[in-house]
């Protein structure tokens, strides 16, 4: 495990794996960098692997207060050590933090985006800030399992596997991460898409997305791949939004590879 110090003196961990073009991934809700140990695995023969802890998760510190800006600066500092330009590839609300710093002007060769969970309909923005609302009072309370638990229910997760999760051995490990759920809700910000962020990415963009997930990810896909000046997208058939990176890995690899 390698540190890097952001721009507001927080120490950012991260695992670099294999050597050619240098590759940052990017977690979502509820992740630590072990998440993306296997596909960094996958491309580590024909890449530099990057594979991070978010701030306040896993090996990573974390200064309050909590600021999406501090999370783009700690991609900075991540594609500084990886030689000063990257790829980013970003799963779920990782994917809509890279696409954030990809805005921000950072020197992004290409992004790459797994299912990045903005919503269309007008319903949309009312969820969001309810679910912030009570995801901050109940981590304001000192409910880490409850907080956890809303973001389970949230994301559609049925309410008896919720409960068999807070049985589970690995349950306290979610627990340590559920200040962060707000971190992932601030990036979200009203849940939908923002077209004048996006327009503004010049990266090469490839929007990912499977056939198990819902409806709403090909929806997403497409209006996500027309609002962004040069992207294009890809169904993976048969896969959800926990995706086998066995199945993942080839279509990112072909699309760094270009």
């Amino acid at each position: 495990m390698e540190k890097v110090r952001s721009a507001d003196g927080t120490e950012i961990a991260f695992d670099r794996l294999g050597d050619g073009p240098p590759v940052v991934l990017v977690s979502g809700a509820s992740c630590a960098r072990t998440v993306h140990a296997p596909l960094a695995g996958l491309l580590a023969a024909e890449f530099t692997v990057l594979n991070h802890d978010r701030r306040g998760r896993g090996g990573s510190g974390d200064t309050a207060p909590y600021a999406v800006e501090r999370e783009i600066e700690d991609l900075d500092a991540l594609i500084g050590a990886a030689g000063g330009s990257a790829a980013l590839f970003g799963n779920s609300s990782g994917a809509v933090l890279a696409l954030r710093a990809a805005a921000a002007g950072l020197p992004v060769t290409r992004l790459a985006l797994w299912e990045p969970p903005f919503m269309l309909d007008p319903d949309a923005p009312r969820r969001q800030w309810e679910y912030a609302a009570r995801l901050a009072e109940l981590l304001g309370a000192g409910r880490r399992g409850d907080a956890m638990a809303l973001f389970m229910a949230t994301v559609g997760l049925p309410g008896e596997m919720v409960e068999a999760m807070r049985r589970a051995p690995m349950w306290p490990e979610l627990e340590a991460l559920a200040h962060t759920l707000a971190y992932d809700a601030a990036v979200m910000g009203d849940g939908t898409l923002p077209p004048g962020l996006v327009s503004s990415v010049k990266a090469p963009v490839l929007v990912l997305h499977g056939t198990a997930t819902g409806s709403w990810t090909g929806e997403m896909a497409r209006a996500l791949t027309a609002a962004l000046p040069d992207a294009r997208s890809r169904v993976l058939e048969g896969q959800s939004h926990d995706v086998d990176w066995e199945v993942l890995a080839p279509a990112l690899r072909g699309f760094l590879m270009e």
